[in-house]
């Protein structure tokens, strides 16, 4: 997916070792199973016309009605098709690092930390998960702490302005970047993307009316705004 997924377990028990060899094997087959950048993942060849949806992966139709779902959800913010290209990754990676923590849950673990990407699901608590600045490196724009919460952040510090505004299909402007904090992070990560591109005004308005939903919004000119149920801590 190329990033990096990391794991913290506070209460590890027997059968830890061997969830996590799964989890990871999970991984790899869900990269893939979806990675745009391999040639032999079926979504490429899907993309292609090489491969038929019906003879596809089964987790490759359940990931596209979801992306429907996220597009319909955000009034069409978000999208699996990225300069005509199609490209599920808005939904996969929250959705790989959430099956993760689902799994971990299923061997015994009720008090962990699923890290992908700097998305984070979390189970049980409290965790406290910082937020980087994205106009100043090393620096934490602010912390939330709590309960079983899905962490997901969209914006330019990493890889530069490449979330694009899916009505113009130029990269989206105005915001630095945009935290949203939730409790499932498939959801919450392509919320959190679909939220960027509509810049700092639409996507406060859309988070403050979003009941599963708080945000923090970074603009480009380094201003903070914040929905007033945000969990900072």
């Amino acid at each position: 997916m190329g990033t990096v997924f990391s794991f913290a377990v506070r209460d590890p028990g027997p059968g830890t070792e061997a969830a996590l060899r799964r989890i990871t094997a999970r991984l790899h087959e869900m990269d893939a199973v979806f990675s745009p950048y391999r040639a032999d993942s079926d979504i490429s060849r899907l993309a292609r016309g090489e491969l038929a949806l019906d003879h596809c992966h089964p987790d490759v139709p359940e990931a596209l009605a979801r992306c429907r779902e996220v597009a319909a959800e955000t009034d069409g913010w978000f999208t699996h098709w990225l300069g005509g290209r199609l490209d599920p990754s808005g939904w996969v990676k929250g959705w790989a690092v959430e099956e993760a923590s689902r799994l971990l849950r299923a061997a015994g673990s009720a008090d962990h930390v699923v890290s992908g990407g700097g998305d984070v699901q979390t189970a049980g608590g409290p965790w406290r998960v910082g937020i980087a600045d994205p106009l100043r490196p090393g620096v934490l724009a602010a912390t939330v702490t709590g309960h079983d919460l899905a962490v997901a952040t969209s914006g330019t510090a990493e890889r530069g302005p490449h979330i694009l505004d899916p009505h113009t299909g130029r990269p989206a402007t105005g915001l630095a970047s945009l935290t949203l904090v939730g409790r499932h992070l498939a959801r919450t990560d392509a919320w959190a993307t679909a939220a960027f591109a509509m810049g700092p005004h639409r996507a406060l308005a859309w988070a403050g009316r979003h009941p599963a939903v708080e945000a923090l919004a970074i603009t480009s000119a380094g201003t903070h705004h914040r929905t007033p149920g945000f969990p900072a801590g």
